[in-house]
C-alpha cells in the first residue's frame, strides 16, 4: 500500500508548476468553504451536521467512527484504550444513537461493548458523515432520543471513460501511522471503486508520561461496482471486509479479532414526471466475528480466558419519493432488520481448541417498520415537515441457561410509535432561519439491556427542539436547543451488591435539556474566528437526583488563517467540572464514576496546498502536555500500570498528513 501511495504522490507533484498561477487566481476569487484542518464541524442547520471524513482533523482521532464524532459539538466518547470508544451524544449512548453505514445497520458482538458499531467504521473510506439530531426524522430506522449518524458514500458518475484516485498518509506520535488509498474507474455505463485503509499505533502516554495499554492495528477493504445506464438509474453491489486487534486499558481482556464482512445491494431509479419521483432499495447483510482474550496481547499470570461472540444482521429498506404538488413532497417506505447473537468461550487448557466448540445462541431480534415523512411549503418563507413511523419489534431469548432472567423460548413483542412535526421560517429582511419541532421516539430494549433484564418496558422520549441559523457574508452562526421527557428510560445499575457484576437494568423517568451552538466570523481577509459550545443537564425524576453520564459544559474557540495556499490555526478546548453525578449507575456504554475536574487543551495546526491535488498539513495536539480525563470514561483495569482511576487522554501529540488526489 505504501508503494501505491508513493506513486500517487509522484503523480500529483508534476502539476505544481502548471497550477501555481491557477492557485494565485483561485485565492483572489476564494470563498470560505470551511477549515483546512477541521476542529469542530459546523451545523448545516440546527438539526444537522455534515462533515468530510477525508479532511484532516484536529485532534487527530483514532481511525474509527466514534473518534471522528468526538470532534462534533455535543458528542463525547467513552475511552477504553487507543480505539473502539463508545460514542455519546447529549448524554445518550448505546442504541440511543443509530449508526448506519450506507444506510445499513451494523451491531457489535461483545456483551461488554468492546466493539460498539463505530468500532467497525473506517471513516476515510466514506465521503460524508451526516448527524441528524434527536427525533426529528423517521426515514432511517427507529427514531432515537440521541442522534442518527449516517456514514455515506457518494455515487461516482463519469461523462467519459476515466480514472480517479485519492489517498492520504499520516504519521504521528506514539508510532501512529495511517494509510488510505481509493481508486475509481468508470464510464457513462458504470464504475468500479476500490478502497483500502490501515491504521496502526503503539501505546500512547498521558501528560505525566504514563504509558497506557492502548496499541492497535486496524485495516479495511471495500469494493463497489455500479451500473449507471443513464442519469436516472443506479444499481450497485458492495463488499466490505475489515479486521483489527486492540489493547484495552479498562478491562482484563483485549480485542484480538474484529472481523467484519458486509454485502450490500443498492437500486435507485428516478422518474421524469408524475406522482412517483424516485424509488430507493437497499438490501444488506453484515456479519461480525469478535474474539477477546487475556493472553494474546498482554503478559498475565491469570488463567487464560477467551470469548468469541458473533452477530449476523440482515436488513432491507424500500422508500418511494412522491411529488404531491408544487408545494408538497413526501417519502414513504418500509424497512426490516433481523439479527442473531451467539457466543462460545473457554478457559484454561481449553482455550487452544475453542474454535472447535459449538456456538450457543442467546438472543434473536426482528423489527419491521412503516414510515412516511412530508415536506410542505406554507409560502415563500415557511415550511412544515412532519413524519410518522410504526415499528413492530420482536425479541426472543435463546440461551439454555437463561438470557436476562428469561427461559429459552421466551418472546417479547412491542408496537413502537414515533413521529414529529417541525415548522421552519425564514425572515424577510434578515438572513435568519428559525425552527421549532416536537418529536416522539419509542424504542425497544436492545441486546445489552435485555441481557441484564429481559422484560423491560419500551423507552419513550418526547422532545422539543428549537433552532436558529444566521448566514451573512462574514458571519455564520447556529444554535440548537432541546428539552426532553424520557418515560421508562433504561438505566443500568452497577453498584447494588446484590446484582451481577455486569449490572442490572430498570425503567425510570428522566428529563434532559441542553444546547449546541457554533459560529464562524471573518475578522479580516483570510482570518476567521470560530467557536462552539455544548451543554446538557439531566435529572433522574424517579429518584430525584442527577441522571448518570451527563457530559459537562464544553466550549471551543479557534483562530484560523487561510489564503488558499498557506493555512494555520490555534484552537482551545475548555471543559468544565462535573459535580452532578450518580456514581454506580449508567448505560450499556459506561458507568458514572463520580465527580471530575475541568481542563483546558490547546492545539496548533498548519497547512500548505501545493495545488488542486495535494494538501500537506501538520499539527500539535495537547500543546502543553496536560494530564486530563474526560468525565464520561472508563476505569483502568487494576492489573495494569499506571494505577490511574480513569483512562487518561493522550499527552502532547505531533502529526503530519498528506492528502493527495488525481482526477
Amino acid at each position: 500500500m505504501r508503494t501505491a501511495l508513493s506513486a500517487a504522490i509522484l503523480a500529483a507533484l508534476p502539476a505544481a508548476n502548471v497550477l501555481a498561477q491557477e492557485n494565485t487566481e483561485l485565492v483572489s476569487e476564494a470563498v470560505y468553504l470551511g477549515e483546512v484542518v477541521v476542529t469542530a464541524p459546523q451545523m448545516e442547520d440546527p438539526l444537522t451536521v455534515v462533515t468530510d471524513p477525508k479532511a484532516p482533523v484536529q485532534p487527530v482521532p483514532a481511525a474509527d467512527g466514534a473518534a471522528y464524532l468526538k470532534n462534533i459539538p455535543g458528542f463525547s466518547v467513552v475511552r477504553k484504550g487507543g480505539t473502539s470508544g463508545d460514542p455519546v451524544f447529549r448524554g445518550m449512548s448505546g442504541s440511543r444513537i443509530n449508526i448506519l453505514l450506507d444506510d445499513a445497520n451494523i451491531l457489535g458482538g461483545c456483551g461488554m461493548r468492546m466493539d460498539p458499531p463505530t468500532a467497525y467504521v473506517y471513516p476515510e473510506s466514506y465521503d460524508r458523515i451526516t448527524v441528524l439530531k434527536g427525533p426529528q426524522t423517521v426515514l432511517y430506522g427507529t427514531p432515537t432520543s440521541g442522534a442518527t449518524v449516517r456514514f455515506e458514500r457518494d455515487t461516482p458518475r463519469f461523462d467519459a471513460p476515466g480514472v480517479r484516485a485519492n489517498g492520504s498518509l499520516m504519521l504521528g506520535s506514539f508510532g501512529r501511522n495511517d494509510q488510505v488509498l481509493e481508486l475509481t474507474g468508470g464510464s457513462t455505463q458504470g464504475y468500479l471503486r476500490g478502497s483500502a485503509t490501515r491504521s496502526d499505533s503503539d501505546n500512547y502516554e498521558d501528560g505525566d508520561g504514563n504509558e497506557l495499554h492502548s496499541f492497535y492495528t486496524r485495516w479495511s477493504g471495500s469494493l463497489v461496482a455500479g451500473w449507471t445506464p443513464d442519469d436516472t438509474t443506479l444499481v450497485e453491489l458492495s463488499l466490505d471486509r475489515s479486521d483489527a486487534e486492540a489493547a484495552y486499558a479498562d478491562r482484563p481482556m483485549d480485542g484480538v479479532k474484529f472481523d467484519r464482512t458486509g454485502y450490500g445491494l443498492k437500486v435507485e431509479k428516478s422518474f421524469a414526471a408524475g406522482l412517483l419521483e424516485r424509488l430507493d432499495l437497499n438490501v444488506y447483510h453484515n456479519y461480525v466475528d469478535h474474539v477477546m482474550d487475556n493472553y494474546t496481547l498482554r503478559d498475565t499470570m491469570a488463567m487464560p480466558m477467551v470469548s468469541n461472540p458473533d452477530r449476523d444482521t440482515v436488513g432491507a429498506r424500500l422508500a418511494a419519493q412522491l411529488n404531491l404538488g408544487e408545494a408538497t413532497f413526501a417519502t414513504v417506505g418500509v424497512d426490516y432488520q433481523e439479527n442473531e447473537h451467539t457466543l462460545r468461550k473457554a478457559m484454561g487448557m481449553a482455550v487452544s481448541t475453542y474454535t472447535s466448540l459449538p456456538r450457543a445462541k442467546d438472543a434473536r431480534f426482528k423489527e419491521t417498520g412503516l414510515f412516511g415523512e412530508l415536506n410542505h411549503a406554507l409560502g415563500d418563507r415557511d415550511r412544515l415537515v412532519a413524519g410518522l413511523r410504526t415499528n413492530w419489534a420482536e425479541a426472543e431469548a435463546l440461551m439454555a441457561g437463561g438470557y436476562g432472567g428469561a427461559a429459552p423460548g421466551t418472546e417479547d413483542e412491542d408496537t413502537l410509535v414515533s413521529g414529529f412535526a417541525r415548522w421552519e421560517h425564514d425572515l424577510d429582511t434578515l438572513p435568519w432561519t428559525f425552527s421549532a419541532g416536537l418529536g416522539l421516539a419509542e424504542r425497544a430494549p436492545d441486546y445489552w439491556e435485555r441481557r441484564q433484564v429481559f422484560d423491560l418496558d419500551t423507552e419513550k422520549t418526547l422532545q422539543l427542539d428549537l433552532g436558529a441559523t444566521y448566514r451573512s457574508e462574514r458571519l455564520r452562526a447556529t444554535v440548537s436547543a432541546f428539552a426532553a421527557r424520557h418515560d421508562d428510560y433504561i438505566l443500568i445499575n452497577y453498584s447494588d451488591p446484590k446484582i451481577l457484576a455486569n449490572g442490572a437494568a430498570e425503567n425510570i423517568d428522566a428529563r434532559t435539556w441542553g444546547l449546541e451552538a457554533d459560529f464562524s466570523y471573518e475578522l479580516v481577509r483570510n482570518w476567521r474566528l470560530n467557536g462552539a459550545l455544548a451543554y446538557v443537564y439531566g435529572e433522574n425524576e424517579t429518584y430525584d437526583y442527577a441522571l448518570a453520564l451527563m457530559p459537562p459544559l464544553e466550549g471551543r474557540l479557534g483562530l484560523a488563517y487561510d489564503n488558499g495556499t498557506w493555512s494555520g490555526g490555534v484552537s482551545v478546548r475548555a471543559v468544565a467540572e462535573q459535580d452532578r453525578v450518580d456514581a454506580g449507575s449508567g448505560s450499556i456504554a459506561s458507568v458514572d464514576m463520580g465527580e471530575t475536574g475541568g481542563f483546558t487543551v490547546w492545539s496548533l495546526n498548519a497547512g500548505y496546498r501545493l495545488n488542486r491535488n495535494a494538501l500537506f498539513t501538520a499539527g500539535v495536539d495537547n500543546l502543553f502536555d496536560a494530564t486530563y480525563v474526560e468525565h464520561i470514561s472508563r476505569n483502568t483495569f487494576a492489573g495494569l500500570n499506571p494505577p490511574t482511576e480513569r483512562v487518561n487522554e493522550p499527552g502532547r501529540t505531533l502529526w503530519v498528513k498528506a492528502n493527495l488526489k488525481f482526477e
